[in-house]
């Protein structure tokens, strides 16, 4: 996804959206030869990028720690007070 297309609300967008959104951001700012202002703006959407993210995977990683394997092979969701109790 380039700059130019990307939503304004960091919050709508999907992981694999924000991760190509913060790539491309990293390598314009690598690339250099941008003017300070752009460069800042730019900056602080990449740190925001980084937060959506980290976020995203976060929420994910819950996810997957709720799922437990049952008796017979059966996946369950439990509660997080209950993993923390069996452990």
């Amino acid at each position: 996804m380039t700059l130019t297309n990307a939503p304004e609300n960091i919050d709508e967008l999907t992981f694999d959206a924000a991760l190509a959104e913060l790539q491309e951001t990293v390598r314009r700012l690598e690339e250099g030869g941008l003017p300070l202002e752009e460069a800042i703006a730019l900056y602080e959407r990449g740190v925001a990028l980084h937060e959506r993210c980290a976020r995203l995977l976060g929420d994910a990683e819950l996810r997957v720690q709720r799922l437990v394997e049952r008796g017979g092979g059966q996946v369950a969701i439990v509660d997080a007070g209950e993993l923390e109790r069996a452990e």
